[in-house]
């Protein structure tokens, strides 16, 4: 998997989780984080959400997957999948 789904499956189980205990999780750079999740962002797969200092992230579980050969697949699928 990637750390992009990575980062997607993280967040969904802990919404509130700083990008800096993300990044332990998945066992790469806080700066890495920074940019997944500003490319989740960006591509409409998490809504962020400013909660006085911290962010609160939502994962859209009805977008469909990037990949031509999972696109007929939702990340909300990818995410039952992992995690039963």
């Amino acid at each position: 998997m990637t750390n992009h789904a990575h980062v997607l499956i993280v967040l969904n189980a802990q919404p509130d989780l700083v990008l800096r205990e993300v990044a332990v999780q998945v066992g790469i750079t806080e700066r890495a984080v920074q940019r997944i999740v500003q490319d989740l962002e960006e591509e409409g797969f998490i809504r962020r959400e400013k909660v006085g200092r911290k962010n609160h992230y939502e994962v859209l579980t009805d977008q469909p997957l990037r990949h031509p050969i999972e696109a007929h697949r939702n990340i909300g699928d990818l995410l039952k999948l992992i995690t039963g």
